[in-house]
């Protein structure tokens, strides 16, 4: 787990300022709770869920009021992904869950938010791989010299 974590400790993020902290959850109770916040019965399988969460009074902001502290986390979650991905270890991004709810149960401080929770295990030989699954073609994601 640390060496994955290495990972986000080392993402980059605007102006460095890192405003994020990723709780690893592996305690049999907690992680049943906060396995409650998401829907889906699958979930129900991962060993550790890292709950991603960040603190917007930490991030930057641009000079128009656009706060970065999802952009950041987005790329420190990728880079957790990732590294998971290079140890055979499947992962899901899961945004659709009771935030609140999962704020609470980890009892976060006020200026905290939990963004995402990551779960982590190793995949069932009969699930298809994210890369196998329907994606756009080229040409409806790729532009050169405008829209």
């Amino acid at each position: 787990m640390d060496e994955l974590l290495e990972t986000v400790r080392l993402a980059p993020s605007a102006v460095n300022f890192q405003p994020w902290k990723f709780i690893v959850i592996e305690e049999k109770t907690l992680l049943e709770r906060i396995k409650l916040c998401y829907g889906s019965a699958w979930i129900q399988s991962a060993p550790v869920i890292i709950a991603a969460c960040v603190n917007r009074d930490e991030a930057w902001t641009r000079e128009d009021g656009k706060n970065h502290a999802d952009i950041d986390a987005a790329i420190a979650i990728d880079h957790l992904t990732l590294a998971a991905a290079e140890k055979e270890l499947g992962t899901c991004w899961v945004c659709k869950f009771d935030a609140r709810e999962a704020e609470s149960i980890l009892e976060l401080p006020h200026h905290w938010e939990v963004v995402a929770l990551i779960p982590i295990g190793h995949p069932r030989d009969d699930q298809p791989s994210a890369r196998h699954q329907q994606r756009k073609s080229m040409d409806e994601i790729r532009s050169y010299d405008g829209f």
